[in-house]
């Protein structure tokens, strides 16, 4: 008896694994030995991309090739979807053989829907897309094989005979075996089962196929282009002969029974969605990525039931990847089917889409889209991750298409110059050919052609390159006591300049006192020209230059001069073409020189700024890249979390807002350095900007935010970019355009460095009518308005690369001829900075800072606040900078009160004024930032006012060739001699009798001084202009006072001097130290405000120095006394005598550190941020 066998039958094809379909070839092409197989028709389906973006549109396929597909596959798999040809495999787990029950049962088994409704739906199960999700036998593989091999078998006795008699059973036989009642009933889960006869052929015809798959898939294996070697059978073997027609009855009637069992499971779907009333089903109804799926609607159920067209738009992943539009066909189907095939991509969790008739009628399952889920497909953050790497593919491709316009319009404009140059070069050639022409025809006119009493020429008649004797009467001149002549010559008005010189010697064969040398005519020479000496160059003392005319001699067979004057201008075209090439060359090396050093420059401050808190926090990698992980190293220690026996870390990344959100606390593990403790971050692949702070818990506790700012580090390499903030200046000086102190200096440097930084920038200035307009670009009117009573015109312009707005007020508040110094000055800028904040507000700004400065502009504090923060300006932050404390007291500690945050001009500074009533209330908000120098008007490779341009590389060399030239003009003695420069307003603030007293110090040990600054106090002036008196008088060589300002000689003294000194009483910041050090001068200064923040002593600060990322660069003291200078000065002058080759290498040192506005302008972008933070 045969046992009871259930194959159930699965509509799910999810479970299968790869298999191989051979290719059929033709019979004359056929490999020996194998079967041939003729190829089957392939289903076409048109795909038309479109091409902006990545919008695909697909051409809707034929009703016929919805019913069935056959496809010409070398490989499939259960996971590729693209055909709708599917095979089955044979499920050998969920084969059951029971001897008891002695039937075999064919069961459907079906499974849930997979169309789901996008999120906001909730659920509504009238309007939910519902699929049933049916399993179809695998065992339906082995019956349509069964039949293959039937059919194969009554065409050639040999194969069937070879797998045995029972393979020749069809299972179109057995369902024409008469069945007996006895032999089939229902078993308890509805399935239909076979005894007797059926199911022993069914059994039988199971193990047949264990072995036929067996050996089958063994042939499959092979190599396609082994399998397919022409040699391995004969084009007349009869055997193959009828095997390729087996073959290709196999394939297509396997084809036919995979089609046909295709579409009865999609009508069984169309009837049971028409019965339940539900309007959207998809084939296969297990939806994978990689695959096509077949998406059906009733158009009869649908909004659309009365359109002719019906299109499906939609895309992926919540219509964000790869949309689509295609046309829907009716189809066969019972009930109003309409449908379209659809590619999945492999990056797919989901499709979401509408349907619509091309114009404006939808189907949009009442506002909440259509969706299908999308099994085995991406994980949602790996999508996210997916989408990144394309940003970042796709921000390379542009980078690198824009490089390459960069440089085809660089190279553009290198030709247009380079033409343009040929023009100009051609001109001044033609120009000064002309002028060549016309003085040397008035020289030949005046030369002398025949023989004179003081010289002649033999042969008379003669050409160039011929030689000649030139013949000279001694006696007939000055020369004739001379014991030697010699001949200067030259020709054609001496254009080579002296190209003779020849001895003279006396001629023994004619009368008289001659004397004569032999010369060769120059090539190309029209006119001789030459004088006589006693001696040659540079040792004559007696000359006879016939009368300061010099002596000529026309050449009498010369080219024609037309020829010579094209071949002249040709030449002197050449030369200028060199000159010019040799010149842009010269450029364009110092050019690339400069913007080296200025991005080695940046890059050097930036791993200062990230190493200058590493006794706190530091990274390693030091430099963060995006996708990658990084090490937290954190040094409780040295923070108010010193003692806690946890720390717990928090993070995110680009400035708290990115997408993945603040990362779950972190308890951060013992590090192996010490005190510290670490934690490891995945770093996400559009990150620019990582975020963190400490606690002492994980719920919170006490916390280490760096005092309110956070500790925020730069990823380098991220998909995304920082968005820029605007920010809006208003102040009332502006260098170079309107500047008084360093309040000017301060606006217009600092605003470059963080435009530099990709931040929009404006300032607002008041249209002083003593503006040095030659300073702005792209001047022109912008606007007017009305404010308090008058017109207030508003003109725009470019300074320095800055866009400005110049505010100018019909009432004439600064039509005054200067900036400061009026009666009315309060009024003048209060008016200002209400004008500028109502300028901001009708003119549509909403920038994100409003950076105001010192007393002249503290208003804009409290008008923001008081008037302008509820009206339109609520976005914007208030940040004011104090740079002198010494005027306007209380308008400044109004504005403290006020402002978001505050700062002053240095760190220390800071905290010297930090007792200050208007201050003190203020200090959880007051930060100390030193300021900077600009590099490009402070730089010694491009100084104009130095001899030659040096780096650190050659500083040596540059400060010795400067020091001669300062020598020399100051009149000073040239020796090898320590010098000391001092460049400063003449005030009590600037140490004026610690000045005294070093430039005496200086000069008893031998050492040269140069003063350069006057004083505003007429005293003062006086008191310096005796002393200058009495120095030059008794130092003459070694001392020099210049009581006033002059811009070219301070640059001088700056590459000259060996030491700056700088002994400030008090000073907010100081830019001498910083110019000196920039130009390799070594900064002698007091330790006070700024210059205790930027000067580090050689020789006790060498911890405070590393810490801030630096070395040691100066000499530095203490007191305000005589002692105190004493101290500094005697050691700079020792090292100077004493270890010269160190004190070059600090020289070198001090060069490469930065002191532009690179540091200070991102401590101020953090303090932007910070402020921004605020409420």
């Amino acid at each position: 008896m045969v046992t009871g066998v259930s194959f159930p039958f699965c509509a799910n094809f999810s479970g299968r694994r790869w298999r191989k379909v051979s290719t059929p070839r033709s019979q004359g092409s056929s490999p020996k030995g194998f079967v041939p197989r003729k190829p089957s028709g392939m289903s076409t389906q048109r795909k038309v991309q479109k091409s902006n973006g990545d919008k695909e549109i697909q051409s809707t396929s034929t009703s016929k090739e919805s019913e069935i597909s056959h496809q010409k596959t070398v490989e499939t798999s259960d996971d590729d979807t693209k055909g709708v040809v599917r095979d089955h495999k044979f499920l050998e787990d969920e084969d059951e053989i029971n001897g008891s029950t002695k039937s075999i049962s064919m069961s459907p088994v079906r499974g849930s829907s997979q169309f789901v409704e996008s999120e906001e739906t909730g659920g509504d199960d009238k309007d939910a897309v519902k699929l049933n999700e049916s399993k179809r036998s695998e065992e339906s593989d082995f019956l349509i094989d069964s039949v293959i091999r039937e059919q194969s078998g009554s065409q050639g006795e040999t194969n069937a005979s070879s797998k045995g008699s029972h393979v020749g059973t069809t299972l179109y036989e057995i369902l024409q075996v008469d069945v007996e009642p006895q032999q089939l009933k229902e078993n308890n889960a509805g399935n239909v089962e076979y005894k007797g006869p059926v199911a022993s052929k069914l059994l039988e015809i199971t193990k047949a196929s264990d072995v036929e798959h067996t050996e089958r898939n063994e042939i499959d294996d092979l190599d396609s282009n082994s399998f397919f070697k022409s040699d391995l059978i004969e084009e007349d073997d009869p055997l193959a002969a009828g095997t390729v027609e087996t073959g290709d009855s196999s394939l297509n009637l396997r084809l036919e029974m995979e089609a046909n069992l295709r579409r009865q499971a999609i009508e069984r779907l169309a009837e049971e969605n028409l019965l339940q009333g539900i309007r959207l089903f998809c084939f296969p109804e297990v939806v994978k990525p990689d695959g096509d799926v077949e998406i059906f609607l009733n158009r009869g159920l649908s909004t659309l039931k009365n359109e002719s067209d019906v299109l499906i738009m939609g895309a992926f992943n919540e219509w964000r990847y790869r949309s689509f539009t295609t046309r829907l066909t009716e189809t066969h189907l019972n009930g109003d089917w309409w449908s379209c095939k659809i590619h999945v991509p492999k990056e797919a969790y989901r499709a979401d889409f509408v349907f619509f008739n091309g114009q404006d009628v939808y189907d949009n399952n009442d506002g909440n889209d259509f969706s299908i889920t999308v099994k085995g497909g991406m994980q949602i953050i790996d999508f996210e991750n997916f989408l990144l790497e394309e940003k970042r593919r796709e921000q390379e491709k542009l980078a690198k298409e824009q490089a390459e316009r960069e440089r085809l319009a660089e190279e553009q404009r290198r030709i247009e110059a380079e033409k343009a140059g040929i023009e100009a070069d051609r001109a001044q050639a033609k120009e000064e050919a002309a002028k060549k022409t016309k003085v040397l025809r008035e020289l030949m006119v005046k030369a002398t052609k025949t023989r004179d009493i003081t010289w002649y020429i033999e042969p008379s008649e003669c050409k160039c390159e011929d030689k000649v004797r030139l013949y000279y009467n001694k006696s007939s001149g000055p020369l004739s006591h001379a014991k030697d002549l010699w001949i200067h010559g030259g020709y054609n008005n001496w254009k080579d300049g002296l190209s003779i010189v020849k001895k003279l010697v006396r001629s023994e064969r004619i009368d008289g006192d001659w004397w004569y040398t032999e010369v060769v005519i120059p090539d190309r020479a029209l006119v001789l020209d030459w004088v006589f000496a006693d001696g040659p160059p540079k040792h004559a003392i007696a000359y006879d230059n016939n009368h300061r005319q010099d002596f000529h001699a026309i050449v009498p067979k010369h080219i024609p001069e037309e020829l010579y004057w094209v071949e002249e201008e040709h030449q002197i075209f050449k030369t200028l073409q060199e000159e010019r090439r040799l010149r842009e060359a010269a450029m364009r090396a110092k050019a690339e020189k400069t913007a080296l050093l200025k991005a080695e420059t940046k890059e050097r401050t930036m791993k200062s700024f990230l190493l200058s808190q590493k006794h706190v926090v530091y990274t390693e990698p030091l430099d963060i890249q995006a996708g990658s992980s990084v090490t937290v190293y954190y040094n409780p220690a040295n923070t108010v979390l010193n003692g806690k026996p946890e720390i717990w870390f928090r993070c995110s990344f680009n400035r708290w807002t990115h997408r993945l959100g603040p990362f779950p606390p972190q308890k951060m593990l013992p590090a192996e350095n010490g005190t510290h403790v670490r934690a490891i971050v995945k770093v996400p692949l559009d990150a620019y900007m990582m975020d963190f702070v400490f606690s002492e818990r994980e719920d919170g506790g006490i916390f280490d935010n760096k005092s309110g700012m956070d500790y925020h580090i730069p990823v380098f390499g991220g998909v995304a970019k920082e968005p820029p903030m605007h920010i809006v200046h208003i102040a009332v000086e502006m260098a170079p355009i309107a500047k008084v102190g360093g309040l000017g200096d301060v606006v217009t440097s600092l605003s470059r460095a963080v435009q530099d930084l990709n931040h929009n920038v404006d300032i607002i200035l008041p249209k002083y009518d003593s503006l040095k307009m030659n300073n702005v670009k792209d001047f022109r009117f912008h606007k007017s308005y009305f404010w308090g009573g008058t017109e207030i015109k508003v003109w725009f312009g470019k300074v320095e690369g800055l866009s400005v707005y110049f505010l100018e007020p019909q009432n004439g508040l600064f039509w005054k001829g200067c900036i400061y110094g009026c009666s009315n000055d309060g009024e003048r800028f209060g008016f200002f900075c209400h004008a500028a904040l109502e300028f901001l507000l009708q003119g549509g700004f909403s920038p994100d800072i409003i950076h105001c400065h010192d007393w002249s502009s503290a208003p804009v504090a409290w008008l923001f606040k008081e008037q302008y923060t509820h009206y339109g300006l609520s976005k914007s932050r208030i940040v004011f900078t104090i740079h002198n404390l010494e005027f306007g007291a209380d308008l400044i500690g109004r504005a403290m009160t006020n402002a978001d945050k505050a700062t002053t001009v240095s760190p220390t500074y800071s905290q010297e004024v930090s007792g200050n009533p208007v201050i003190a209330p203020h200090l959880h908000k007051f930060h100390g930032i030193v300021n900077g120098i600009d590099p490009d008007i402070w730089d010694p490779l491009n100084d104009k006012f130095i001899p030659i341009p040096y780096t650190s590389e050659n500083v040596v060399e540059g400060k010795t060739a400067a020091k001669e030239a300062l020598q020399r003009k100051l009149g000073l003695k040239q020796a090898d001699l320590p010098l000391v420069g001092i460049i400063t307003r003449l005030t009590h603030q600037k140490g004026i009798h610690l000045i005294k007293h070093a430039i005496w110090r200086t000069l008893k040990r031998n050492g040269q001084v140069v003063l350069l600054g006057s004083a505003p106090d007429p005293r003062i002036q006086n008191d310096f202009v005796n002393l200058a008196n009495q120095l030059h008088s008794t130092y003459n060589d070694r001392a020099r006072l210049c009581l006033t300002y002059d811009e070219p000689l301070s640059h001088l003294i700056y590459a000259g001097a060996d030491f700056i000194l700088v002994p400030s009483i008090f000073e907010p910041c100081g830019l001498t130290q910083l110019t000196a050090m920039r130009y390799g001068s070594i900064p002698v200064v007091r330790k006070t405000g700024g210059l205790y923040d930027t000067v580090f002593d050689v020789d006790h600060d060498k911890e405070r120095a590393q810490q801030c990322g630096l070395e040691p660069n100066g000499f530095s003291f203490d007191g305000a006394d005589a002692a105190g200078v004493d101290y500094a000065l005697n050691r700079a002058l020792s090292a100077w005598y004493d270890g010269r080759d160190w004190f070059n290498s600090l020289c070198k040192q001090v060069m490469e550190q930065d002191w532009s506005w690179n540091r200070p302008a991102l401590d101020y972008l953090e303090l932007y941020h910070a402020a921004r933070k605020l409420e």
